[in-house]
């Protein structure tokens, strides 16, 4: 049996939108992406014009591991260092580090897909030599 610490397993996976989480960051985003001005790959992954989409929740509660989200400001310390300005993007989190899955080309790939992004988590895990809990 796998230790917590493990650092191979994934104990959990963290999206980091590319948008601010206050009343203001969401509603400047969602104007802009409405004019051309905006975009978040990941966004468009897991939510509709309004609201979270019914087939991202659907795969997202098919995930062997908890999938958490975070905006531009509200990411925790040790994801925005790993990250820097390379978001949207989805970080594995294992016992011991953080470790980049998907960056805003991968994400973008998806384009739009739910499924695809499960998809590309699951290869990219992979080719990082990690699995799920």
């Amino acid at each position: 049996m796998m230790e917590a610490t493990d650092p191979h397993r994934i104990l959990r996976l963290v999206g980091v939108y590319n948008a601010e989480g206050t009343l203001r960051g969401e509603l400047t985003y969602w104007v802009g992406a409405r004019l051309g001005r905006a975009h978040c790959a990941l966004c468009v992954i897991t939510h509709g014009a309004v609201r979270e989409r019914s087939d991202w929740r659907q795969c997202r509660d098919g995930l062997p591991v908890p999938f958490i989200t975070f905006h531009r400001d509200d990411q925790p310390t040790v994801v925005r260092d790993l990250l820097g300005e390379q978001i949207p993007a989805v970080v594995a989190v294992t016992g011991t580090e953080h470790v980049l899955l998907l960056g805003p080309d991968a994400l973008e790939s998806c384009d739009g897909s739910p499924v695809a992004l499960v998809e590309a988590l699951t290869t990219a895990a992979a080719s990082a030599g990690l699995m799920w809990s």
